[in-house]
């Protein structure tokens, strides 16, 4: 029932329209044209106002000829620079870019596996319950589509997101996230004729950076400071820095403990500085923390794991409950009372221009699809 060839063309028109991050209109458009057949209640919500793209998340809800509860499915149309004017290229069964872009299997391959999968079920006329597909925007740069998705649109409590790579499993844990920005104000003054009149940002920064343990923390923690800015001249002490990190946790105690730890290194340094200078107010630490996303926590006798590994089983295959370090829309669905696992398409070296995907393995994940949609239409896993 699967048309290889017709997923094959899709992907590769997919990954030719431009839809790097808050540009997601001409590819909304097209996936809009593909969705037509279907008779689907189409609707774009207004997230594009708030996360400032050029359109919002496209939400498309589809009639069961099932009595069941609404499934969504979810992927995201955005992808990561350099991502204008990709050429994908396909040999030996493997998409790639022509080497100067990403190919944007990431999450494009996605789309191509949803929409393929809709056509065979309805060319087929098989049985399917309500089925709710969600396109997102600017999941790249902080899941933000997600975040301001309309979920009044919605009325799926369980659903997938495809976006990971592992085939073979369904992300049932993701962690926690805290973005933190910390600004370390110190004083300015000639490096040169009177650097003891001023106070170093950078060396301030640097000895909080030096008591921090980054990167993996512990089996469920990470930690990082991935951006530090500092404008100046080589002749001037250097009176800003501006820090951002994030830190994330399977566990939500420990992510506070973590937070806490970073932002108290800086507030010390500072601190321990005045104290030991008399240097009145400065040097001073201005801190910003938020709550990038939370956490996801499924049972493995959730229906949607049970009915992926039904599924899988189904076609001689074991998908297995795995736990991951990253985020994804999947995590901003779960935190709104939707229960989202996240099954993979095959994708590899994502968000490098070494990018590639199989067509083995979309087609596969379409396979895949089709099992749990007939499985979901049956009724036996309702939740």
């Amino acid at each position: 029932m699967i048309n290889r060839h017709r997923l094959a063309e899709t992907f590769e028109f997919l990954a030719s329209v431009d839809s790097v991050s808050r540009h997601e209109a001409a590819i909304s458009a097209e996936i809009r044209k593909m969705l037509a057949p279907f008779s689907a209640d189409i609707v774009m919500d207004r997230a594009g106002e708030k996360t400032g793209g050029d359109t919002g998340n496209l939400i498309a809800r589809i009639v069961g000829n099932r009595d069941v509860p609404p499934l969504m499915l979810n992927a995201h149309m955005d992808t990561v620079e350099p991502g204008v004017s990709v050429k994908p290229q396909f040999n030996n069964g493997v998409f790639t870019s022509d080497g100067t872009t990403v190919l944007g299997a990431d999450d494009k391959s996605a789309i191509a596996i949803i929409i393929e999968t809709l056509r065979v079920v309805n060319e087929n006329h098989l049985p399917h319950g309500p089925l709710e597909i969600v396109f997102t925007v600017s999941e790249e740069i902080g899941l933000l589509g997600a975040k301001y998705l309309d979920f009044s649109l919605l009325s799926a409590k369980y659903g997938y997101a495809l976006d990971t790579a592992d085939t073979e499993c369904i992300i049932t844990r993701a962690p926690a996230a805290n973005h933190f920005e910390i600004q370390v104000h110190g004083k300015d003054a000639h490096a040169g004729a009177d650097p003891e009149k001023g106070i170093n940002a950078i060396f301030l920064a640097s000895n909080a950076i030096s008591s921090l343990t980054l990167g993996r923390i512990d089996a469920e923690t990470t930690c990082n400071i991935g951006v530090m800015e500092a404008k100046g001249a080589t002749n001037v002490v250097p009176n800003l820095v501006q820090l951002k990190g994030e830190a994330r946790s399977h566990d939500e105690d420990r992510l506070e403990q973590v937070t806490h730890a970073i932002v108290s290194a800086f507030e010390t340094v500072a601190a321990d500085y005045r104290k030991e200078k008399q240097s009145g107010d400065l040097p001073r630490v201005d801190v910003l923390v938020e709550r990038d996303f939370s956490r996801t926590l499924i049972s493995e006798d959730h229906p949607v794991v049970a009915m992926a590994r039904q599924a899988a089983k189904n076609m001689g295959r074991e998908i297995l409950p795995k736990r991951t370090g990253g985020g994804a829309d999947a995590n901003v669905f779960f935190q709104k009372g939707i229960i989202t696992g996240v099954i993979g398409t095959g994708m590899k070296d994502i968000h490098t221009v070494r990018e590639s995907i199989r067509l083995d393995d979309m087609e596969k994940t379409v396979r895949l699809l089709l099992e749990i949609i007939a499985l979901h239409a049956g009724g036996q896993y309702l939740s």
